[in-house]
């Protein structure tokens, strides 16, 4: 194994590529030693579906980012997306019992939050404290320590389906892994790339997949709001097949080496080969017809995006403008586009605050497997994700023993 200091291991499940990113953590400073990627074949927006194949590409993933790192990987933080993933807003209150706040009243008061219905085919993913407010004082980050009668917290919960993060768990197990906690991809991706003054003032990134487009938003150093939308890079990828009459598999190629979404910035001699299908030969096409083709798509994502910011009332909160990251925000003209439909400064955001493979991973596509890594860093646990099914007998009975011995 490499150097003295901690292995952390994030595996991005992605509906175009299985990622898998090793860092070592030493004291503050992370090192990113290894990296493993593998194509996706057996997902779907970001929903498993085919166990088999999935289990093969984490397998090819893991096995390359294993022996980069030069050392053997056990558990990893996997990311969740879907379009199953719904996050809302809640708030508790308690009394404080003693003269000042303690941990104990910071638990009591986030488990009123988070004691809503939610149905028994869902799982909370995270809770996710915003801020406390102690006696009408409100934007307090930790009340610990400090005096009054009542406490007040605000959380944003995220839950999924039980059975897709079921069987994302169900795959890393069957590729001979734990999985220390399943992570919203688009919270993991903040961690990435996003500055502590952005997420101070007030940010929107929106990380672009293959299959799905995530937006979190940031206030106040906290999440304010979470979307899934089903849209993505196969999106584009299928317009381009359809539209250029190709085969999938060359869409992508031409997506990925000629794909621009801004139509004016092509001179009309520009031209690209497209390859017939069933044995048809190859034909010259216009690149403006490609634009023309990807810019409308584009701008369909982004507005549901803001239409989506809109409807949640985030509209004020993110001062500091756009984030993009993902692979699919690596087209040409992608940041353009988000400037005109939100009206906001927009940039592309890639990976920092690392060291090691810095050159390798220094990629928005990269953002989400190297969050995952300091996701696992900061909240470092020897803990196995279990399916509510599972812990919620652990569950009752670890909070009846504190009541317990908050009683005696």
């Amino acid at each position: 194994m490499q150097g003295q200091g901690k292995i952390v291991v994030g595996l991005d499940i992605g509906t175009t590529k299985i990622c898998a990113v090793v860092g070592e953590v030493s004291g503050d400073k992370l090192n990113i030693i290894g990296i493993g990627t593998h194509p996706s074949i057996g997902l779907r927006k970001g929903v498993v579906v085919n166990i088999e194949s999935t289990v093969e590409s984490i397998k090819k993933a893991v096995e390359e980012a294993e022996l980069m790192a030069g050392c053997e990987i056990s558990s990893v933080y996997a990311g969740i997306a879907g379009g199953h993933i719904t996050g809302f807003n809640s708030r508790g209150i308690v009394a404080i019992k003693g003269s000042e706040i303690t941990d104990q009243d910071v638990e009591r008061v986030i488990d009123a939050a988070r004691a809503v219905a939610i149905p028994m085919d869902r799982e909370v993913i995270h809770v996710l404290p915003q801020e406390y407010i102690v006696d009408d004082e409100a934007g307090i980050q930790n009340p610990v320590g400090m005096a009054g009668v009542r406490l007040e917290a605000k959380i944003h919960i995220v839950t999924g389906a039980v059975t897709s993060a079921h069987n994302i768990v169900k795959c890393a197990n069957r590729s001979g892994l734990d999985v220390g906690d399943i992570v919203l991809e688009s919270l993991a991706s903040g961690e990435a790339v996003l500055t502590e003054e952005e997420k101070d003032l007030g940010t929107a990134l929106i990380d672009m997949g293959g299959g799905t487009t995530d937006l979190a938003v940031f206030s106040g150093k906290n999440i304010k709001h979470t979307f899934v939308l089903a849209l993505g890079g196969n999106n584009l990828t299928n317009d381009i097949a359809i539209g250029m009459r190709t085969p999938h598999a060359e869409a992508e190629r031409i997506k990925t080496k000629f794909g621009t979404c801004l139509a004016a910035n092509i001179h009309n001699d520009e031209n690209i080969e497209i390859p017939g299908m069933g044995g048809r030969g190859p034909r010259k096409l216009p690149k403006q017809i490609l634009a023309e083709i990807l810019e409308p798509r584009m701008e369909e994502i982004f507005a549901l995006v803001n239409r989506e910011i809109y409807r949640a009332g985030q509209e004020n909160s993110i001062s500091s403008g756009m984030v993009l990251t993902g692979g699919s925000s690596m087209l040409d003209g992608t940041t353009e586009i988000a400037e005109s439909v939100f009206g906001l400064p927009t940039r592309l955001g890639k990976p920092r605050g690392i060291s090691g493979l810095i050159d390798v991973v220094n990629n928005p596509m990269y953002a989400t497997g190297v969050g995952l890594v300091i996701y696992g860093a900061k909240r470092q646990s020897s803990k196995k994700f279990r399916i509510r099914d599972n812990n919620i007998f652990n569950r009752i009975m670890s909070r009846m023993k504190r009541w317990f011995q908050e009683v005696v």
